[in-house]
């Protein structure tokens, strides 16, 4: 993998009309043996900033425990707390076929299947000099999806907070029972870098579109 224990990448989020709406950090806390997988645990965290916050106080932490070997999901988490209400959420994934290791409730998933933080994770380890498009089925803890990401552009020029980059812009399209699911589109630069970082995040969605640029990144 292109990325290491106790790697942080910062960002700031733009929003409809607001330019800094919130800020997001990526980081990758540990690897753990978790119920006798050896896992990357990746962690994402976001709060909204003033002027938003005072319409809406998000303050959101979600954790992937994605497996070293294969990249499957084997455990996401949800920790929210938006406008005052909190809810913590588990899911436990088990690809069909598997028997299950962890205790409690598991969702049975698809081989190969990813949450949606540990599907970015897996999108920077693709070479995509070589690859022009990945698939791979995506479960968020409510809906299965596959996503289908392809290389737009293998050398673009973009320039965040954090610096000036080369990146390849890979276009992402989310696709339900074979259909494209309208009003969803998301468009991720990874950096030409050995960490493939992501530079730049955005996404047109039902509520607006979002922009994600790095600030800073401890690697």
């Amino acid at each position: 993998m292109p990325f290491r224990v106790g790697e942080i990448l910062k960002y700031e989020v733009s929003w409809a009309s607001f330019t800094t709406a919130a800020s997001v950090e990526l980081s990758v806390p540990e690897r753990r043996d978790l119920y006798g997988w050896r896992t990357w645990h990746f962690r994402a965290t976001a709060h909204t900033v003033s002027p938003v916050r005072t319409l809406f106080a998000i303050d959101d932490q979600f954790d992937s425990y994605t497996d070293a070997a294969t990249g499957e999901s084997r455990q996401y988490e949800n920790h929210l707390d938006e406008m005052g209400r909190k809810l913590e959420q588990v899911w436990r994934f088990v690809p069909e076929g598997q028997t299950p290791r962890a205790p409690g409730a598991a969702v049975i998933v698809l081989p190969g299947t990813r949450d949606p933080l540990g599907a970015l994770y897996s999108l920077r380890a693709v070479d995509w000099q070589r690859t022009p498009e990945v698939r791979m089925p995506v479960y968020d803890g409510h809906d299965l999806y596959e996503m289908r990401a392809r290389i737009e552009a293998s050398s673009e020029a973009v320039e965040v907070p954090a610096g000036k980059f080369s990146a390849s812009r890979i276009a992402i399209h989310v696709f339900q029972r074979n259909k494209e699911v309208s009003g969803i589109d998301f468009t991720v630069w990874l950096a030409s870098d050995a960490a493939r970082t992501p530079v730049v995040m955005a996404a047109d969605l039902p509520f607006g579109s979002l922009r994600v640029e790095m600030q800073s990144a401890n690697q």
